[in-house]
């Protein structure tokens, strides 16, 4: 009866031995590259001629070209140039997303204390298949008494683009 147990004993150690202790499976892998996305300014944003008035006003340039002056004064007859800003954006098939500032600050080239806002930034995209033309607008917010002169800010603002 020793006998058999020792034999029984010995036959399940060598089962055991060759139980699974391990497995494996084979997994395939991949990437699919896709361009970066660009992004081309191809016209600034330019608010036009602007009369001062005694009230503070806006004039509020939607991304389509057209202007409303409130609190001042547009000339239809000197309009100076008016035009939203134009980008065009490179992505693909892919979505993206268009970050603007909050505002951007224009700096009178006579005196750089004089200053005008520009906020409330509006974009409408003109889709196509791989490239997008954005337009860019923005409310141009002026004091009472404005004084006269030619705003620029040479630092421009960011137009940032990525992908969802």
């Amino acid at each position: 009866m020793k006998k058999f147990i020792f034999l029984l004993a010995i036959s399940f150690c060598w089962m055991n031995n060759w139980a699974q202790n391990s497995a494996s499976a084979v997994v395939n892998s991949r990437a699919t590259i896709i361009d970066p996305i660009k992004i081309d300014k191809t016209v600034d944003l330019d608010f036009g001629n602007i009369i001062s008035a005694y009230n503070p006003g806006q004039v509020v340039l939607s991304p389509d070209g057209s202007r409303v002056a409130y609190g001042v004064q547009i000339s239809n007859s000197v309009p100076g140039t008016v035009t939203p800003a134009e980008a065009v954006v490179t992505h693909g098939n892919n979505n993206y997303s268009i970050s603007l500032p909050q505002q951007f600050t224009l700096y009178n080239q006579e005196n750089p204390n004089q200053i005008l806002i520009i906020d409330r930034f509006t974009v409408q995209p003109q889709e196509g298949n791989l490239i997008d033309i954005i337009k860019i607008g923005g409310t141009l917010n002026l004091d009472a008494n404005q004084t006269s002169g030619f705003y620029t800010n040479s630092s421009g603002f960011n137009v940032t683009v990525s992908y969802n």
